[in-house]
């Protein structure tokens, strides 16, 4: 694949990568993305975008293919795991829509990524090239791959996830921490499950500790709900989009959670199961022609569903920042998209971690309300340290 120095590239073709390319090649760069996967396989998760990320995503002309799968849930619930108790309920589809100028919309990931990936050329996307060697100079970055071609770019994006190569070439080798923590995710009809009340909404049951809870929402405009579950434990190591765990485990963990969350879970016929890792909050995402988005920046639990919406968000702005940029002016940009992205994000990596956003009531703004295609080039995102330190 033909690259220069007039060439953006962006390792990882996940959602923060996609939206990264469409949005650049937008704002008039070539852009060629590096994807060590051979093929786009339908696997991950079912992802859930808060208005912040549907506005972002309209903004670039996307949001209405994303919507072709995928539910709008009625409300935002939270529930005590055992009495049953709503602490918190907040209306969205219509009412967030009007609110935010977006709905929330819940898809499963692959879905996203056929729409984005129907956005940008194909030819640019290089499949199978996983990064040994990253070397960065004053004039552009060279990539060495395991199949052993190289390619030669003016600035490098790395949109590679948690264990991010492009991070571990600009600042060193630095592993994940697992958190104790275990996640088990399942899908079931809603018809199986058609007695359970608020099946339409983002229901979440906040259990007897912060790394305790069940979280559902429909997919699939609704036929589908979606499980979503975590539990301390320290005997799963394994980090995967696939691995299978057990129902019974499953049900096992949640036998204090009320009649209502265990039906859901009774109604599962297979589960899967993965370790949730985290790293903390970075001081700098930028140097020289190199920068990070999304996980490879700044990897969350995910309590507070906005990994998907902060790469979206991370990726629009980042565009903007160098939409009409030449070559040269390139590591100045990619300085002040980090000025206007790393406090906010690091503040919802801080939050989702301490895991109490929303539980009982709340403003939902400071989150809900962020405009990717708005916010000042360059400027730290207003209000997010004090709006976080109150979550």
């Amino acid at each position: 694949m033909q690259t220069s120095e007039s060439t953006i590239g962006i390792v990882g073709a996940g959602i923060g990568g996609l939206v990264a390319a469409i949005a650049l090649r937008r704002a008039g760069h070539d852009v060629v993305v590096f994807e060590q996967a051979k093929q786009f396989a339908r696997v991950g998760a079912d992802i859930n975008l808060t208005p912040n990320a549907v506005r972002a995503l309209d903004g670039l002309g996307v949001g209405d293919a994303a919507r072709v799968t995928a539910a709008r849930p009625s409300h935002r619930i939270s529930r005590t795991y055992d009495s049953g108790e709503e602490t918190s309920r907040l209306e969205m589809a219509d009412s967030a829509e009007q609110r935010y100028g977006a709905p929330q919309l819940t898809i499963h990931r692959a879905d996203l990524l056929a729409a984005l990936a129907d956005m940008f050329p194909a030819e640019r996307v290089a499949l199978g090239k996983r990064a040994e060697t990253i070397a960065a100079d004053d004039n552009g970055v060279t990539l060495s791959f395991s199949d052993g071609t190289s390619a030669r770019v003016g600035a490098l994006i790395g949109a590679d996830g948690i264990h991010s190569g492009v991070r571990t070439a600009m600042f060193g080798a630095e592993s994940p921490r697992f958190t104790g923590i275990v996640a088990y995710r399942a899908v079931v009809p809603a018809e199986r499950v058609a007695g359970v009340p608020n099946l339409g909404a983002f229901t979440k049951w906040w259990g007897p500790n912060p790394q305790s809870q069940i979280v559902t929402f429909p997919l699939n405009r609704g036929k589908d709900i979606f499980i979503f579950a975590t539990t301390p434990q320290d005997t799963w190591h394994l980090e995967s989009w696939t691995a299978p765990g057990s129902v019974d485990e499953l049900r096992e963990q949640y036998v204090a959670y009320h009649p209502e969350a265990r039906a859901l879970l009774d109604a599962c016929d297979t589960v899967l199961k993965t370790a949730l890792y985290e790293r903390d909050p970075m001081p700098a995402w930028a140097q020289g022609r190199m920068a990070l988005l999304g996980d490879a920046a700044h990897p969350m639990l995910p309590f507070m569903a906005q990994g998907a919406g902060m790469a979206i968000e991370d990726a629009v702005v980042l565009s903007r920042h160098l939409d009409g940029v030449a070559m040269a002016g390139i590591p100045a940009a990619l300085q002040a998209y980090q000025t206007a992205r790393i406090e906010r994000a690091s503040q919802v990596q801080l939050g989702s971690r301490g895991n109490n956003w929303l539980r009982e009531g709340g403003n939902a703004d400071w989150v809900y309300a962020y405009d990717a295609w708005a916010v000042p080039l360059g400027v730290p995102a207003q209000g997010a340290a004090a709006a976080a330190a109150a979550v």
